[in-house]
């Protein structure tokens, strides 16, 4: 009966394969999601997708598949099977408290809780609020929703405010995930794990179960073996353009620095204004005492790092042109000539820009930026970081 979900998440492309089908039929099968949509979406989603970027094509086929659900009437569903009642009891005894089976019995039974319910739904002709009887909000009847009743069933509410009703019927919003928009740091971590060399080093913290393994074969006892963690071994320089008009994408770089510290272990980065030239710092509180010789940068990491520029791109053309076009300071050589030399010696590098990418076109000195850089320039979106770091891995 889930096959049609299965050929759904196929044709939305979502890579999911017979063997992850056969482990939600499995799961299915041993009753850890029953009768409850909303147990089995999550049960659903954790069998099926195994990437994160997939979550919102997993959601947009899961509503094609069961679309319409929320529509069947309730007459529908009293009348479609004739439930034995010992079945009903057995299935209540199992998933329902102790609490909630005395609030069950207190209103009459099963019997005459849907039996009660059914019969206000067809008198009921339009909203109420508060009250005893009628279903509506902000009352005491044991049917509706931002109310209280010690006994009653929640219909409508998105959260539970007493925790005392016996049977919850919300409404479930899905939003979709868009790899278009600016990104969260947790996003942009996905989107940087694309960029892993896995290697083995710091101290031996790790379990080595296989070798514990191995040693207690050899042995005939118990001897604990220990490894150190993976790392992801790439080495990383990031270059991040400050102030100006990157004043308006603080938060977004902000996010952006945070994720790569955490993400790299191996993390050199220096600031730069507009355009790289012959001096680049660390502290932008100190930023004309402390600066630092891009030569002695360019000298002193090799060429194994990877070079990511983040900035907008956005300036005069003649700071990227010309001798002299900075607009703080006298340079005596050309950005694009830094630029250059930077993109000689880290052959592996990109360019990330949080300008929309359809308003490049717009700004002469992106484009002059985006010749430099072999068209090796993204946008600062989940989509657009990923290709970034595609592009590195190669």
């Amino acid at each position: 009966m889930f096959l049609p979900l299965f050929d759904n998440l196929k044709d939305a492309k979502v890579p999911v394969s017979l063997r992850e089908y056969l482990t939600l039929l499995e799961a299915m099968e041993m009753g850890i999601a029953t009768y409850d949509i909303d147990h089995f979406y999550y049960l659903a989603r954790t069998c099926l997708v195994k990437d994160e970027r997939n979550l919102d094509k997993f959601d947009l086929a899961f509503s094609k598949t069961f679309q319409g659900l929320e529509h069947i009437s309730f007459d529908d569903v009293m009348n479609a099977v004739d439930v034995p009642q010992d079945w009903l009891e057995k299935l209540a005894e199992k998933h329902l408290s102790a609490q909630e089976m005395q609030g069950i019995k207190s209103l009459g039974g099963f019997d005459m809780l849907m039996e009660t319910l059914k019969q206000r739904l067809k008198e009921q002709e339009k909203r109420h609020q508060g009250g005893s009887k009628w279903i509506g909000t902000a009352g005491t009847s044991p049917f509706g929703a931002y109310g209280y009743n010690p006994e009653g069933i929640r219909i409508g509410q998105d959260k539970s405010r007493h925790q005392r009703a016996i049977k919850v019927w919300d409404k479930r919003e899905f939003r979709n995930l868009d790899d278009s928009i600016e990104l969260g740091t947790r996003n942009i971590k996905v989107a940087l794990k694309r960029l892993r060399q896995w290697a083995r080093d710091g101290a031996d913290e790790e379990l080595d179960l296989p070798g514990t393994i191995q040693a207690a074969a050899e042995t005939g006892y118990i001897d604990v073996k220990t490894r150190p963690e993976r790392r992801n071994a790439v080495k990383v320089l990031l270059f991040l353009d400050v102030g100006g008009s990157m004043d308006a994408y603080i938060r977004t770089v902000e996010e952006l620095f945070s994720a790569a510290r955490s993400e790299f272990k191996h993390l050199e980065y220096f600031y730069f204004h507009n355009c790289l030239y012959e001096g680049v710092w660390k502290d932008n509180t100190r930023r004309w005492g402390d600066k630092l010789s891009t030569w002695d940068i360019l000298n002193t990491y090799g060429k194994d790092y990877k070079c990511i520029f983040v900035g907008d791109a956005s300036m005069s053309p003649y700071e990227v042109a010309y001798v002299g076009g900075a607009n703080e300071h006298y340079n005596a050589e050309a950005g694009q000539t830094w630029l250059a030399r930077a993109r000689a010696q880290w052959p592996d590098n990109v360019w990330i820009n949080p300008v929309a990418e359809q308003a490049w076109g717009y700004t002469q000195s992106i484009d002059m930026v985006r010749q430099v850089f072999d068209n090796r320039m993204y946008a600062m979106t989940l989509k657009g970081i990923e290709a970034a770091m595609k592009e590195l891995g190669r």
